[in-house]
């Protein structure tokens, strides 16, 4: 091919290159479109989603404030029902503790002369005893401390006589009020006393010197001469009561201006314990009969009255507790046992741990050989250590 021809073929080929970039053109043109085409269609669906999704969390959070106005109405609901069920619970207790009309109580003065007669005929003598009871307290083995509860001063216990495991509560020195939980274990768990039921006594009662026994309580009533009452705990009656026969009684503790008699049960039956104004220095005590109330035998102990502030019997000898006007570790300083089978040299010197105050209350229990305390407000259970009279 000679240089003409290739001159001719020059245009052609130009030509040919012109078309060809044209096309690529329009081809890179009709994709850029589709793509714009497809980012437009994200774009849509995009907008879309999140329309609904929003929508979706407004559903939710409806849905949500309306559960909780639900919630709401039906804590309301169960809130009003537990008002209505504790006031039901009030209610019942009420009508299960009512009492009948109290009795009148009338004082026979000859039968309470008669009474005293013999009581001091027997005073100081030597006591038969009634059982073959021969052991006394080597030391506090075990303490306690279960709640605190009511006020600083009260009283708790268990009948000590009976197989009754309820938990009565004498809260402070004088009321007619007596709470009472079935068992040890509501006592501990429940702070408040709706779990108790209530006893409404026919007279108020005065200290801390009362005692449940044998399905009786025996309590100090507050007004008029002291005056001891016997009182049914099944029916709710008083069943018995008996005029103190000392006269110008005094406090029986130094400590415990608010206890005039303590009422104190052991292995042998009812004591009571006491001072009056004929002997204020020191502490006095009798036997009781626990069914007629009648004073058996007094006896005047050498245990002075002074910085003591509590007292209980154990086998026919009486324990006395002693503490200070700033309160210090208590301890039994003082024995006095009315079969004379145990001499107060004899008898171990008992220290109970030193804790808040002072006790307002100890009570004995025969058939646990323990001792239900009440030590400024706080609940306590002293276990003892028991041995033989004649090992001490």
């Amino acid at each position: 091919m000679g240089p003409r021809r290739c001159l001719l073929l020059l245009p052609l080929l130009a030509v040919a290159l012109r078309a060809q970039q044209q096309q690529f053109m329009e081809y890179v043109e009709r994709r850029l479109t589709l793509l714009e085409e497809r980012i437009s269609q994200w774009h849509d669906q995009s907008s879309r989603y999140s329309t609904e999704l929003r929508d979706f969390k407004n559903q939710v959070l409806g849905m949500l404030e309306a559960a909780e106005k639900e919630r709401e109405a039906m804590r309301s609901e169960a809130e009003s029902a537990a008002v209505r069920v504790d006031r039901l619970e009030r209610e019942v207790d009420y009508l299960e503790t009512q009492n009948p009309a109290p009795p009148c109580v009338e004082v026979d003065e000859t039968l309470m002369e008669k009474q005293v007669a013999t009581a001091k005929q027997r005073k100081n003598e030597k006591y038969t005893k009634l059982t073959d009871c021969s052991h006394t307290i080597a030391s506090v083995r075990a303490m306690k401390i279960l709640k605190r509860f009511g006020s600083s001063s009260g009283l708790w216990t268990k009948d000590a006589a009976g197989n009754s495991e309820k938990i009565y509560v004498f809260d402070g020195t004088g009321n007619d009020t007596v709470y009472v939980f079935p068992r040890m274990r509501e006592f501990t768990l429940f702070s408040a006393t709706r779990k108790a039921a209530r006893i409404k006594l026919p007279y108020p009662w005065v200290g801390t010197g009362h005692l449940v026994y044998d399905g009786h309580l025996y309590y100090i009533r507050q007004q008029g001469p002291f005056q001891v009452i016997k009182f049914n705990l099944a029916n709710k009656t008083v069943v018995d009561s008996s005029v103190f026969p000392a006269e110008e009684q005094i406090p029986v503790f130094g400590l415990s201006p608010f206890t005039y008699i303590e009422v104190a049960a052991d292995e042998e039956g009812l004591w009571a314990i006491y001072a009056t104004k004929e002997d204020e220095k020191n502490i006095c005590l009798a036997k009781l009969d626990p069914t007629s109330l009648d004073i058996e035998q007094m006896w005047d102990t050498p245990c002075p009255r002074e910085n003591a502030e509590g007292a209980f019997v154990v086998c026919g000898a009486l324990h006395v507790v002693y503490n200070t006007r700033l309160p210090s570790r208590s301890r039994v300083q003082c024995v006095f046992d009315v079969s004379g089978t145990l001499a107060p040299e004899d008898a171990s010197l008992v220290y109970f741990p030193k804790r808040y105050g002072s006790h307002s209350s100890m009570k004995y229990n025969p058939r646990e050989r323990q001792i239900y305390a009440w030590d400024d407000g706080y609940q306590i259970i002293y276990r003892m250590e028991m041995k033989k009279k004649l090992e001490v």
